[in-house]
């Protein structure tokens, strides 16, 4: 028993490591040719494995580009967990979870085009949001920081904003402080006073917690690293 466990576990680890594989190739590919001109024969020629390898782990590339994006946002939430964790107050922690996303994909542009294309992922899909953003967003219902409303419309408020404002951020001339224009709104929608929104949505941003073994680079835009309260 136990020495088929460890086979369970090897094969298991390698399987992931091949898919880790395969996911920093593509990434490595948007950077260079953007999205829409890397193909999956680009990929496997990048990540040296066969098309037979590749269909053992994705039936078709819409896989392959959707899976990648949830492992994306997953890894940005958790990059943003610890610094946000630290944080008392429940609409601070949501708002500079918010502002961290955002900026984390406005300066890995590689990886933005993919929060974008996923459309931010649904609690279910990723745990990771649903565990931390509902904590934060339950803990500010209970504390009377946010309007009563049903948990899920947060959570819609919360990601929509942040795909938003990454999408608005690709665009070659987007304003400066768009991320902390975009999070002041959806604090207001949240229900916080505008003048409290917009303190929040100012705040000095932590740096992010890099992630061992992760495929996102663990940076901000120089201007979004200090922003002091006005």
């Amino acid at each position: 028993m136990e020495k088929e466990n460890h086979r369970v576990r090897v094969a298991a680890e390698r399987r992931e490591r091949m898919r880790r594989r395969l996911f920093a190739s593509t990434l490595h590919l948007v950077a260079q040719k953007g999205p829409a001109a890397t193909s999956i024969d680009d990929v496997i020629q990048a990540a040296e494995v066969s098309r037979g390898t590749f269909y053992k782990y994705f039936d078709a590339p819409e896989t392959l580009f959707d899976q990648l994006a949830l492992v994306v946002a997953h890894e940005m939430v958790l990059m943003a967990e610890p610094a946000v964790v630290q944080l008392k107050d429940p609409a601070e922690r949501v708002g500079t979870g918010m502002r961290l996303v955002i900026h984390l994909a406005a300066a890995n542009r590689s990886v933005a085009g993919f929060v974008v294309r996923l459309g931010w992922p649904s609690g279910a899909d990723m745990p990771a949001l649903q565990e931390f953003v509902q904590r934060d967003l339950k803990e500010g219902l209970r504390q009377r920081r946010f309007t009563e409303m049903p948990i899920r419309l947060g959570l819609n408020i919360v990601s929509m904003t942040v795909v938003g404002a990454v999408h608005a951020m690709l665009a070659p001339r987007a304003p400066r402080d768009f991320a902390e224009q975009a999070v002041a709104s959806a604090l207001r929608a949240l229900g916080v006073e505008p003048q409290e929104a917009k303190r929040i949505a100012t705040m000095e941003l932590p740096s992010p917690h890099p992630l061992e073994g992760g495929l996102m680079v663990p940076k901000l835009p120089t201007r979004a690293a200090k922003r002091p309260a006005p």
